[in-house]
């Protein structure tokens, strides 16, 4: 079917292009001055502000491009809303156990965050998830309210566990959840010999699993939990050492992102089928953690694709309530606590990448560009006139016989019967007859499929100041999709076909998938660099993950960090500023010392000089650039 072009451009065109409103969340939209607002709220105060003018202040405050701006108040509402729908799911379906989240640290491990999130977090006796032991000091030493738990998974030395039961002597909630049944043995040991109660949980593999990337969290051949004769013989050793009564919870995880609710209602209904059989076996329980996997929509289509989710936050909290209240009334048991530990839900939102666009290039030139000398060849003749005469109703045509020609200028390359600059002239016209096949093709009331495919050859590369690898992980491992849109000139209709590359020298430092309502796009439409202004863009919704699974690819370190957040007044407050890594941090994390490195750097210079190949004017400034390179952004300032 044939695709519209849009034929005048407003700001709800731009929402209706990016996506704005669909993923936002109520939290990013586009103002009516082309600008991206987002919507800030503390207490009784709100406003929107406009995410342009915070990037110029950030910039006129002395950082530059890429800076990560955290919003605290965007943080604050989604723990808000997570812990409230839990709440009025249990009060309109009449259960009698609480609800307790917790966050887990590694969806983003950074100080700041985490100390937002339990200060954030206290009206809610919110708690953390550790997975390491250097995650459990950080939990132990953040969480101040004792009503919070603090859930301890991940493979667990003697170490780990004593620091946990340690925790627990403090008077503080830590379940130590078993992920091997050889750590059951250890727990027993450990609590013993420090005469110390602990908290024991189970992880169980569920039989349940979600389709896509993140199938393998859950089913036989997950690599964490107990299998069902596992969790027979974990209570087996609980029973001969007389410790049953100090398991409390039954665990399970099957997913970072689960975008179907019919999969979340199987695994709880399977979870809780373990949860009552522990029960029956004699163990007090009390505690049911359904783990992660609440999603975020990251291209608004509110579906089932792996990006989005076909739920919301209510009917999450209901189903996962009302599941457990139904099989568990049946049973005639208690309402046991739940728990889930929704990192990306909660963290996602309140992260932006911002970074400006150093550069663009493109395999067309303006037509007037094109010209060719009187005594061309027959062939680069023939593209030529084959170019001016390409109609709508002979494009298809057009397109089979431009690609006939390029590829036998191509071969006369080869053998040497076509010179360079015909071989370079040939292609500026192929690329430039493509151009105008696929724009006359839309005026069709079909396109062939083949120039249809052929758009996305004709994408510009913008570069982009920032790594993909450092700042967005995810997007290159996983392929992970995040929205990317111009946070101004949204007034304007954007109608360069773009991929995005960052300044790494690797072929997959690049976005070249994007949002869309039914799929994903090949190409962003974006607008024409001006040589007088930055470009900026913004890649939302980066909060979970990517900060703490950054590489430093080609040596790009952390971006500048910049909280934004309103105060007890309603005022725009720049909460907290953190600068990105320089050239001479990311030398110390491979292990070089700068001050050697100045040293030899020193030692050539003096060479030089002494080989009369630089003055003394010269030698002062080379050493003066070298040292200010040291202290330097590792990113184009």
């Amino acid at each position: 079917m044939a695709r519209k072009e849009i034929k005048a451009w407003s700001v709800s065109d731009c929402d209706e292009y990016y996506g704005i409103s669909r993923w936002g969340e109520g939290f990013f939209s586009p103002g009516k001055n082309g600008e991206i607002e987002v919507s800030l709220s503390y207490g009784e105060h709100k406003q929107k502000v406009s995410l342009y003018e915070l990037a110029q202040k950030i910039v006129k405050g002395g950082l530059s491009f890429p800076v990560l701006v955290r919003f605290r108040d965007i943080l604050r509402s989604r723990i808000a809303a997570l812990n409230n729908a839990f709440a009025r799911a249990i009060k309109q379906s009449g259960y009698r156990g609480v609800y307790r989240g917790v966050f887990p640290i590694k969806v983003n491990q950074q100080q700041q965050v985490l100390e937002d999130i339990t200060e954030m977090g206290l009206p809610y006796h919110y708690g953390l998830e550790a997975g390491s032991k250097a995650e459990l000091i950080i939990a132990l030493s953040y969480v101040k309210d004792r009503e919070s738990f603090i859930i301890c998974n991940g493979y667990k030395d003697s170490e780990f566990i004593d620091l946990a039961l340690y925790g627990r002597k403090l008077g503080y909630k830590v379940v130590i959840v078993v992920e091997r049944l050889s750590e059951i043995d250890t727990i027993v040991e450990r609590s013993k010999e420090l005469d110390i109660e602990p908290l024991i949980g189970l992880r169980v593999k569920l039989s349940s699993s979600v389709p896509g990337k993140w199938s393998e969290s859950a089913g036989d051949q997950s690599i964490f939990g107990l299998t069902a004769h596992q969790i027979v013989s974990a209570v087996e050793k609980l029973k001969a050492a007389g410790m049953l009564q100090h398991l409390k919870l039954l665990h399970y995880h099957f997913g970072s992102q689960v975008p179907d609710i019919r999969h979340i209602r199987g695994a709880v209904k399977e979870a809780v089928r373990y949860y009552v059989s522990l029960c029956r076996e004699g163990a007090p329980m009390g505690i049911i953690d359904v783990g992660g996997g609440l999603a975020v929509d990251y291209d608004g289509s509110q579906t089932n694709f792996h990006s989005s989710r076909n739920y919301d936050l209510a009917e999450y909290a209901t189903d996962i309530v009302e599941e457990v209240k139904e099989l568990l009334d049946a049973e005639g048991l208690e309402h046991p606590t739940i728990i889930s530990e929704s990192g990306r839900f909660v963290i996602a939102h309140s992260s932006v990448l911002l970074f400006n666009v150093l550069d663009s290039s493109s395999l067309t030139v303006p037509p007037e560009s094109l010209s060719i000398q009187e005594d061309a060849s027959t062939e680069l003749r023939d593209l030529v006139e084959i170019y001016n005469n390409i109609t709508v109703k002979n494009v298809q045509e057009a397109f089979h016989d431009v690609i006939y020609y390029r590829d036998l200028m191509r071969s006369k390359f080869l053998m040497g019967d076509v010179n360079l600059r015909e071989r370079g002239l040939a292609e500026l016209y192929f690329w430039n007859s493509i151009e105008k096949i696929v724009r006359l093709a839309k005026q069709r009331k079909y396109i062939p499929e083949e120039i249809e495919d052929a758009e996305a050859a004709l994408a510009h590369i913008y570069y982009g100041n920032f790594s993909v690898f450092q700042s967005l992980p995810d997007s290159w491992a996983i392929d992970q999709l995040f929205p990317v849109v111009p946070i101004h000139k949204l007034d304007q209709k954007p109608e360069i076909p773009a991929i995005i590359a960052d300044t790494t020298c690797d072929s997959d430092g690049k976005i070249d998938k994007f949002i869309d309502i039914y799929d994903t796009k090949p190409y962003l439409l974006l607008h024409k660099l001006q040589d007088d202004e930055d470009y900026i863009l913004g890649i939302f919704l980066v909060g979970a993950y990517q900060e703490t699974l950054g590489d430093l690819h080609n040596l790009f370190g952390d971006p500048h960090i910049v909280s934004i957040g309103l105060d007890e007044d309603g005022e725009i407050s720049f909460m907290g500023e953190v600068e990105g890594d320089t050239v001479e941090d990311i030398l110390t994390y491979v292990e070089y010392i700068p001050k050697n490195i100045l040293q030899k750097l020193r030692k050539k210079i003096e060479a030089a000089l002494k080989r009369q190949e630089i003055d003394l004017v010269e030698k002062k400034q080379i050493a003066q650039a070298f040292e200010e390179g040291l202290r330097g952004y590792t990113y184009f300032e």
